[in-house]
């Protein structure tokens, strides 16, 4: 017997694993909130395969559309069912969901239907941990392809995260080449709008 057998039905319903699709990231998700119970600390999952795999990934270079609506096809429900759970469990109060892909993407297309990286225009949720439920941080051009309102640093954005995971960005540093450096280098503020 596995781990996630001994879960009930309907937990393993709500994960997903009644349909081909979900059950895959569906299992990953529950084995994480399995892990976030005993005590794991950090736990990352990734939604779709490798280079040189099939492209069953969030990289839409060769079709964004078919790509990014078979990935939110897989991972929805899953992901809605980890908060869910986290939250009846009384867990999502100290943990951190966060999720986000490499960049954002352009709002134009490159020769039909891909899309290329956008450093400048770049969205990601989080829930848990003390956030501010249900808020929305910032915004896009119309066209979706520059941040014009509340930009964040990426500096910003660990800073933020690391505290609400505990850690003040500004003490934690690395000795590396002779120098302690931080991960927010120099820069970085806890931006306090994200937090309830």
């Amino acid at each position: 017997m596995t781990g996630t057998d001994k879960e009930t039905e309907a937990t393993r319903e709500m994960y997903g694993f009644n349909k081909d699709e979900t059950r895959d990231f569906g299992r990953s998700c529950l084995l994480a909130r399995r892990m976030l119970e005993r005590g794991v600390r950090h736990v990352q999952l990734f939604s779709g395969g490798s280079f040189g795999s099939p492209r069953i990934n969030w990289d839409g270079h060769e079709d964004m559309r078919r790509n990014h609506g078979r990935e939110a096809g897989r991972i929805d429900q899953p992901v809605a069912a980890l908060i869910k759970d986290l939250r009846q469990r009384g867990m999502l109060d100290d943990t951190l969901v966060l999720w986000s892909g490499e960049f954002g993407r352009t709002p134009f297309a490159h020769g039909g239907n891909v899309r290329d990286h956008n450093e400048i225009g770049y969205s990601l949720r989080m829930a848990g941990a003390g956030d501010k439920p249900g808020s929305v941080y910032g915004g896009t051009d119309q066209w979706g392809y520059k941040a014009e309102e509340n930009p964040l640093e990426v500096h910003d954005l660990h800073a933020t995260i690391l505290h609400l995971m505990g850690i003040n960005h500004k003490e934690l540093t690395y000795r590396f080449s002779g120098r302690d450096i931080r991960l927010t280098d120099v820069h970085g503020r806890v931006v306090e709008e994200f937090l309830s």
